[in-house]
Protein backbone atom coordinates (compact mmCIF):
# COMPACT_ATOMS: atom_id res chain seq x y z
CA UNK A 1 0.00 0.00 0.00
CA UNK A 2 1.33 3.39 -1.31
CA UNK A 3 1.75 5.89 1.63
CA UNK A 4 1.60 8.90 -0.32
CA UNK A 5 -0.96 11.53 1.29
CA UNK A 6 -1.84 14.74 -0.28
CA UNK A 7 -3.63 17.16 1.51
CA UNK A 8 -5.11 20.83 0.48
CA UNK A 9 -2.30 23.65 0.96
CA UNK A 10 -1.85 23.92 4.18
CA UNK A 11 -1.74 27.81 6.28
CA UNK A 12 1.58 29.64 5.19
CA UNK A 13 1.94 27.63 2.30
CA UNK A 14 -0.63 29.59 0.13
CA UNK A 15 1.04 30.34 -3.73
CA UNK A 16 -0.13 32.72 -6.39
CA UNK A 17 -1.59 29.87 -8.59
CA UNK A 18 -2.40 32.39 -11.43
CA UNK A 19 1.14 33.34 -11.84
CA UNK A 20 3.00 29.71 -11.67
CA UNK A 21 0.33 28.87 -14.53
CA UNK A 22 1.64 31.71 -16.62
CA UNK A 23 5.18 30.84 -15.55
CA UNK A 24 4.79 27.36 -16.94
CA UNK A 25 2.89 28.36 -19.79
CA UNK A 26 6.19 30.32 -20.85
CA UNK A 27 8.46 27.65 -19.57
CA UNK A 28 7.06 24.01 -19.70
CA UNK A 29 7.13 22.26 -23.02
CA UNK A 30 3.82 20.90 -23.55
CA UNK A 31 2.17 22.47 -20.44
CA UNK A 32 -1.90 23.13 -20.94
CA UNK A 33 -3.39 24.44 -18.01
CA UNK A 34 -5.32 25.47 -15.92
CA UNK A 35 -4.10 22.73 -12.98
CA UNK A 36 -5.78 22.09 -9.84
CA UNK A 37 -3.28 21.85 -6.24
CA UNK A 38 -2.68 19.50 -3.91
CA UNK A 39 -0.08 19.74 -1.19
CA UNK A 40 2.32 16.27 -0.29
CA UNK A 41 2.17 15.23 3.37
CA UNK A 42 5.51 15.28 4.85
CA UNK A 43 9.06 16.71 3.56
CA UNK A 44 10.13 18.28 6.69
CA UNK A 45 11.62 20.94 4.57
CA UNK A 46 10.82 22.54 1.01
CA UNK A 47 6.93 22.21 0.49
CA UNK A 48 5.79 20.34 -2.57
CA UNK A 49 2.51 19.64 -4.26
CA UNK A 50 1.07 18.40 -6.74
CA UNK A 51 -0.15 20.24 -10.23
CA UNK A 52 -3.34 18.32 -12.40
CA UNK A 53 -3.94 19.39 -15.59
CA UNK A 54 -6.56 17.12 -17.71
CA UNK A 55 -3.64 15.89 -19.31
CA UNK A 56 -0.48 15.39 -16.74
CA UNK A 57 0.46 15.69 -13.30
CA UNK A 58 3.34 17.64 -12.68
CA UNK A 59 4.92 18.15 -8.95
CA UNK A 60 6.02 21.62 -7.68
CA UNK A 61 8.98 22.05 -5.37
CA UNK A 62 9.51 24.83 -3.78
CA UNK A 63 11.30 27.16 -0.48
CA UNK A 64 9.45 27.53 2.52
CA UNK A 65 7.35 30.72 3.76
CA UNK A 66 9.70 33.12 6.77
CA UNK A 67 13.40 33.77 7.13
CA UNK A 68 16.12 30.69 5.99
CA UNK A 69 18.77 29.68 7.47
CA UNK A 70 22.27 30.04 5.49
CA UNK A 71 22.56 27.42 2.69
CA UNK A 72 18.85 25.79 3.74
CA UNK A 73 16.06 25.03 1.12
CA UNK A 74 18.50 25.11 -1.76
CA UNK A 75 15.57 23.90 -4.95
CA UNK A 76 18.55 25.13 -6.82
CA UNK A 77 21.11 22.72 -6.27
CA UNK A 78 18.06 20.18 -6.33
CA UNK A 79 17.15 20.57 -9.67
CA UNK A 80 20.96 20.81 -11.19
CA UNK A 81 21.53 17.69 -9.31
CA UNK A 82 18.78 15.53 -11.06
CA UNK A 83 19.10 17.17 -14.55
CA UNK A 84 22.86 16.44 -14.39
CA UNK A 85 21.95 12.47 -13.53
CA UNK A 86 19.35 12.56 -15.81
CA UNK A 87 20.99 10.08 -18.47
CA UNK A 88 22.80 8.17 -15.56
CA UNK A 89 22.00 4.53 -13.86
CA UNK A 90 20.75 6.81 -10.79
CA UNK A 91 16.33 7.19 -11.57
CA UNK A 92 15.50 10.45 -11.51
CA UNK A 93 12.33 12.35 -11.98
CA UNK A 94 12.64 14.71 -15.59
CA UNK A 95 13.42 18.31 -14.41
CA UNK A 96 10.88 21.01 -16.85
CA UNK A 97 11.72 23.90 -14.98
CA UNK A 98 13.94 25.77 -12.64
CA UNK A 99 12.31 29.77 -11.56
CA UNK A 100 15.25 31.80 -9.22
CA UNK A 101 13.24 34.92 -10.08
CA UNK A 102 11.64 35.35 -6.35
CA UNK A 103 9.10 38.10 -7.54
CA UNK A 104 7.10 35.16 -9.28
CA UNK A 105 5.73 33.54 -6.14
CA UNK A 106 7.68 34.69 -3.24
CA UNK A 107 10.40 31.73 -3.23
CA UNK A 108 12.53 29.96 -6.10
CA UNK A 109 10.76 26.54 -7.12
CA UNK A 110 11.25 24.08 -9.81
CA UNK A 111 9.01 21.93 -11.66
CA UNK A 112 9.45 18.49 -12.52
CA UNK A 113 7.43 15.77 -14.28
CA UNK A 114 5.31 13.49 -11.68
CA UNK A 115 7.32 9.83 -11.19
CA UNK A 116 4.26 7.05 -11.14
CA UNK A 117 5.43 4.99 -8.20
CA UNK A 118 5.05 3.89 -4.69
CA UNK A 119 6.39 5.36 -2.01
CA UNK A 120 7.34 3.79 1.71
CA UNK A 121 8.14 4.51 4.92
CA UNK A 122 7.97 2.04 7.13
CA UNK A 123 11.25 0.20 7.19
CA UNK A 124 10.30 -3.43 7.72
CA UNK A 125 8.22 -2.97 4.33
CA UNK A 126 4.94 -4.91 6.29
CA UNK A 127 2.81 -3.92 2.80
CA UNK A 128 5.03 -5.90 0.81
CA UNK A 129 5.48 -9.77 0.04
CA UNK A 130 8.69 -11.27 1.85
CA UNK A 131 9.93 -12.49 -0.87
CA UNK A 132 10.30 -8.62 -1.95
CA UNK A 133 11.46 -7.07 0.90
CA UNK A 134 15.07 -7.91 0.65
CA UNK A 135 15.09 -7.29 -2.99
CA UNK A 136 14.31 -3.78 -2.09
CA UNK A 137 16.96 -3.08 -0.25
CA UNK A 138 19.63 -4.41 -2.07
CA UNK A 139 17.96 -2.52 -4.92
CA UNK A 140 18.72 0.33 -3.09
CA UNK A 141 22.35 -0.64 -1.97
CA UNK A 142 23.00 -0.77 -5.76
CA UNK A 143 21.78 2.85 -6.73
CA UNK A 144 23.79 4.00 -4.11
CA UNK A 145 27.07 2.75 -5.33
CA UNK A 146 25.73 3.79 -9.13
CA UNK A 147 25.45 7.11 -7.59
CA UNK A 148 28.89 6.89 -5.86
CA UNK A 149 29.98 5.82 -9.18
CA UNK A 150 29.42 8.92 -11.22
CA UNK A 151 32.22 11.14 -12.24
CA UNK A 152 31.02 14.38 -11.05
CA UNK A 153 32.51 16.26 -14.40
CA UNK A 154 31.77 13.71 -16.39
CA UNK A 155 28.02 15.08 -15.87
CA UNK A 156 28.88 18.47 -15.55
CA UNK A 157 29.15 18.45 -11.44
CA UNK A 158 32.84 18.79 -11.08
CA UNK A 159 31.71 22.97 -9.33
CA UNK A 160 28.99 20.96 -6.76
CA UNK A 161 30.90 20.70 -3.61
CA UNK A 162 33.30 23.49 -2.27
CA UNK A 163 37.25 21.48 -1.82
CA UNK A 164 38.35 20.72 0.84
CA UNK A 165 37.46 17.76 3.38
CA UNK A 166 33.98 16.84 3.07
CA UNK A 167 33.26 16.05 6.85
CA UNK A 168 35.15 18.98 8.04
CA UNK A 169 33.23 20.97 5.74
CA UNK A 170 29.78 19.29 6.62
CA UNK A 171 30.78 19.48 10.10
CA UNK A 172 30.99 23.19 10.44
CA UNK A 173 27.75 23.35 8.35
CA UNK A 174 25.78 21.60 10.80
CA UNK A 175 27.22 22.88 13.95
CA UNK A 176 26.43 26.60 12.33
CA UNK A 177 22.53 25.90 11.68
CA UNK A 178 22.29 23.25 15.19
CA UNK A 179 23.72 26.74 16.83
CA UNK A 180 21.06 28.78 15.05
CA UNK A 181 18.04 27.13 15.67
CA UNK A 182 19.39 26.01 19.25
CA UNK A 183 16.32 25.82 22.07
CA UNK A 184 17.65 24.38 24.64
CA UNK A 185 21.41 23.45 26.10
CA UNK A 186 21.96 20.42 24.92
CA UNK A 187 25.71 18.85 26.90
CA UNK A 188 25.95 15.92 24.27
CA UNK A 189 25.87 18.32 21.42
CA UNK A 190 28.05 20.81 22.24
CA UNK A 191 30.60 17.88 23.27
CA UNK A 192 30.01 16.45 19.64
CA UNK A 193 30.73 19.68 18.19
CA UNK A 194 34.66 19.32 19.19
CA UNK A 195 34.74 16.17 19.44
CA UNK A 196 33.69 15.07 15.66
CA UNK A 197 36.12 17.59 13.82
CA UNK A 198 38.75 16.26 15.84
CA UNK A 199 38.25 12.67 14.49
CA UNK A 200 37.64 13.32 10.93
CA UNK A 201 38.26 10.20 8.55
CA UNK A 202 41.39 10.79 5.38
CA UNK A 203 40.07 12.85 1.92
CA UNK A 204 38.83 11.02 -0.46
CA UNK A 205 38.25 11.58 -4.03
CA UNK A 206 35.00 13.10 -4.25
CA UNK A 207 31.87 11.49 -5.31
CA UNK A 208 28.13 12.57 -5.49
CA UNK A 209 26.71 12.63 -2.32
CA UNK A 210 22.59 12.54 -1.88
CA UNK A 211 22.79 13.32 1.68
CA UNK A 212 19.25 11.98 2.57
CA UNK A 213 19.21 8.28 1.55
CA UNK A 214 16.37 6.92 2.54
CA UNK A 215 13.37 4.37 1.83
CA UNK A 216 11.23 7.43 2.44
CA UNK A 217 12.88 8.95 -0.44
CA UNK A 218 12.81 6.66 -2.97
CA UNK A 219 9.67 5.55 -5.18
CA UNK A 220 9.17 1.99 -6.23
CA UNK A 221 7.87 0.51 -9.21
CA UNK A 222 4.08 0.02 -9.27
CA UNK A 223 4.25 -3.17 -9.52
CA UNK A 224 7.97 -4.57 -8.91
CA UNK A 225 9.90 -4.02 -5.64
CA UNK A 226 12.79 -1.71 -7.79
CA UNK A 227 13.17 1.82 -7.35
CA UNK A 228 12.13 3.92 -10.32
CA UNK A 229 12.56 7.51 -9.24
CA UNK A 230 15.14 9.03 -5.78
CA UNK A 231 13.66 12.16 -4.81
CA UNK A 232 14.47 15.03 -2.15
CA UNK A 233 18.24 15.80 -3.21
CA UNK A 234 17.98 19.18 -1.32
CA UNK A 235 21.45 18.08 1.12
CA UNK A 236 23.35 16.80 -2.06
CA UNK A 237 26.60 17.98 -2.64
CA UNK A 238 30.20 16.32 -3.43
CA UNK A 239 31.81 14.28 -0.91
CA UNK A 240 32.68 10.94 0.85
CA UNK A 241 29.77 8.57 -0.33
CA UNK A 242 30.34 6.64 2.88
CA UNK A 243 28.50 9.50 5.06
CA UNK A 244 25.50 8.19 2.73
CA UNK A 245 25.99 4.81 3.58
CA UNK A 246 26.27 5.58 6.87
CA UNK A 247 23.24 7.45 7.27
CA UNK A 248 20.91 5.40 5.73
CA UNK A 249 21.87 2.29 8.07
CA UNK A 250 22.02 4.47 11.43
CA UNK A 251 18.71 5.64 10.60
CA UNK A 252 17.37 2.31 9.78
CA UNK A 253 19.37 0.00 11.92
CA UNK A 254 20.33 1.80 14.96
CA UNK A 255 19.11 2.12 18.33
CA UNK A 256 17.65 5.00 18.24
CA UNK A 257 15.27 4.52 15.29
CA UNK A 258 12.14 4.10 17.07
CA UNK A 259 9.94 4.76 14.07
CA UNK A 260 6.43 2.88 13.64
CA UNK A 261 6.87 -0.29 11.53
CA UNK A 262 10.69 0.12 12.33
CA UNK A 263 13.36 -2.69 12.25
CA UNK A 264 15.62 -1.86 15.02
CA UNK A 265 15.58 -4.78 17.15
CA UNK A 266 13.26 -6.95 15.34
CA UNK A 267 13.80 -10.42 13.70
CA UNK A 268 15.08 -9.46 10.12
CA UNK A 269 14.99 -13.43 9.36
CA UNK A 270 11.90 -13.39 10.07
CA UNK A 271 10.65 -9.82 8.30
CA UNK A 272 12.94 -11.21 4.96
CA UNK A 273 15.36 -8.26 5.92
CA UNK A 274 18.97 -8.08 5.14
CA UNK A 275 20.86 -7.18 7.80
CA UNK A 276 22.85 -4.09 8.57
CA UNK A 277 26.32 -5.56 7.60
CA UNK A 278 24.69 -7.47 3.88
CA UNK A 279 23.47 -3.76 2.88
CA UNK A 280 27.34 -2.47 3.52
CA UNK A 281 28.42 -5.80 1.81
CA UNK A 282 26.33 -5.59 -0.68
CA UNK A 283 27.24 -1.83 -1.46
CA UNK A 284 30.53 -2.57 -1.14
CA UNK A 285 30.69 -5.34 -3.85
CA UNK A 286 29.26 -2.72 -6.38
CA UNK A 287 31.23 0.21 -5.27
CA UNK A 288 34.54 -1.46 -5.37
CA UNK A 289 35.58 -1.59 -1.81
CA UNK A 290 36.96 -4.01 0.04
CA UNK A 291 36.06 -2.98 3.14
CA UNK A 292 35.19 -0.13 5.30
CA UNK A 293 37.56 1.04 8.08
CA UNK A 294 35.97 2.72 11.01
CA UNK A 295 33.07 2.46 10.62
CA UNK A 296 31.65 3.92 13.92
CA UNK A 297 32.73 7.20 13.18
CA UNK A 298 30.12 6.91 10.38
CA UNK A 299 27.21 6.57 12.52
CA UNK A 300 28.61 8.87 15.25
CA UNK A 301 28.92 11.81 12.70
CA UNK A 302 25.42 10.63 11.13
CA UNK A 303 23.50 10.76 14.40
CA UNK A 304 25.12 14.15 15.27
CA UNK A 305 24.46 15.31 11.69
CA UNK A 306 21.16 13.83 12.15
CA UNK A 307 20.60 16.03 15.50
CA UNK A 308 21.23 19.25 13.90
CA UNK A 309 18.80 18.92 11.10
CA UNK A 310 16.10 17.37 13.35
CA UNK A 311 16.56 20.62 15.70
CA UNK A 312 16.44 22.96 13.03
CA UNK A 313 12.91 20.88 11.77
CA UNK A 314 11.86 21.45 15.49
CA UNK A 315 13.21 25.47 15.11
CA UNK A 316 10.60 25.44 12.04
CA UNK A 317 7.81 24.17 14.23
CA UNK A 318 7.83 26.45 16.64
CA UNK A 319 8.66 29.56 14.29
CA UNK A 320 5.01 28.26 12.21
CA UNK A 321 7.02 27.98 8.74
CA UNK A 322 7.46 24.07 9.11
CA UNK A 323 6.79 22.43 5.67
CA UNK A 324 4.21 19.76 7.82
CA UNK A 325 2.17 19.81 10.67
CA UNK A 326 4.82 17.03 12.47
CA UNK A 327 7.58 19.34 13.07
CA UNK A 328 6.41 19.56 16.72
CA UNK A 329 6.77 15.94 16.99
CA UNK A 330 10.61 16.13 17.16
CA UNK A 331 10.40 17.53 20.59
CA UNK A 332 13.71 16.07 21.98
CA UNK A 333 15.25 14.20 19.59
CA UNK A 334 18.13 16.15 18.90
CA UNK A 335 18.63 15.57 22.50
CA UNK A 336 18.39 12.05 22.27
CA UNK A 337 20.15 11.33 18.95
CA UNK A 338 22.99 13.55 20.09
CA UNK A 339 23.36 11.48 23.93
CA UNK A 340 23.20 8.35 21.77
CA UNK A 341 26.08 9.45 19.67
CA UNK A 342 28.12 10.74 22.53
CA UNK A 343 27.10 7.29 24.13
CA UNK A 344 29.18 5.62 21.50
CA UNK A 345 32.06 8.00 21.61
CA UNK A 346 32.58 6.95 24.96
CA UNK A 347 32.41 3.26 23.79
CA UNK A 348 34.87 4.21 20.94
CA UNK A 349 37.22 5.99 23.16
CA UNK A 350 37.12 2.94 25.17
CA UNK A 351 37.85 -0.02 22.33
Amino acid sequence: MSEVELTPIRPGHEFDVVRVDRYMRRHVSGYRGPFTVQQFEGGQSNPTFLLETPSRRYVMRKQPPGQLLPSAHAVDREYRVMAALAETEVPVPEMLSLCEDTDVIGTKFYVMSMVEGRLFTKTALPDLPIADRKVVYHDMARILACLHRVDPSAVGLDSFGRPGNYFARQVSRWTRQYQASETETIKAMDELIKWVPEHLPDETSPVIVHGDFRLGNVLLDETAPNVVAVLDWELSTLGDGLADLGYWCQEYYGEQSEQPGGIAGANLEELGIPTEQDVIQSYCRQSGLEKIDNWLFYVIYNLFRSAGIIQGVYKRGLDGNASSDMALEYEGVARKRSELAWQLVEEYATD
